[in-house]
């Protein structure tokens, strides 16, 4: 009954551990991008798309373009990153985070502000945006 009782105790700990780090997670990566805690939702215009990473705009879950090439780079920001387009708009990565020059740093003020999702393809209705976009659900840019 005691090992039961502490093999409980431990099951809810992990858990909870687990449940805290989601959802504290996805903020200290927006630090590590420029302009990360406020990249546009190209779905819902004057919001943001807080988990900048992922398919999921809250954060957690699969990631989305932009999110697997950061995670490449070793979830650091520099100029291969930067300079890369990852959801293949023709926009750089730091041209649609605030950084065009690729001179930004951790806990430095971008030069610029974010005017699109580096991990959505937009327009979202461009022809060669709607495939690329194929797991973005639920999103009518009006």
């Amino acid at each position: 009954m005691q090992s039961l009782r502490w093999f409980s105790v431990t099951a809810v700990n992990v858990v909870l551990a687990s449940v805290l780090m989601t959802i504290e997670g996805y903020p200290e990566f927006q630090k590590r991008i420029p302009n990360g805690n406020r990249v546009p939702n190209p779905c819902i215009r004057s919001t943001i798309w807080p988990g900048v990473c992922h398919q999921n705009s809250a954060g957690g879950g699969p990631r989305n373009p932009f999110g697997l090439d950061f995670e490449a780079s070793g979830f650091v920001w520099d100029v291969t990153i930067c300079k890369k387009d990852s959801d293949g708009d023709g926009w750089t990565n730091g041209y649609e985070l605030g950084d065009p020059d690729c001179k930004w740093t951790v806990n430095a003020t971008p030069s610029g502000v974010a005017v699109s999702h580096p991990g959505i393809c937009e327009p979202i209705d461009k022809p060669n945006c709607i495939a690329k976009n194929s797991w973005l659900a639920n999103c009518k840019r009006f």
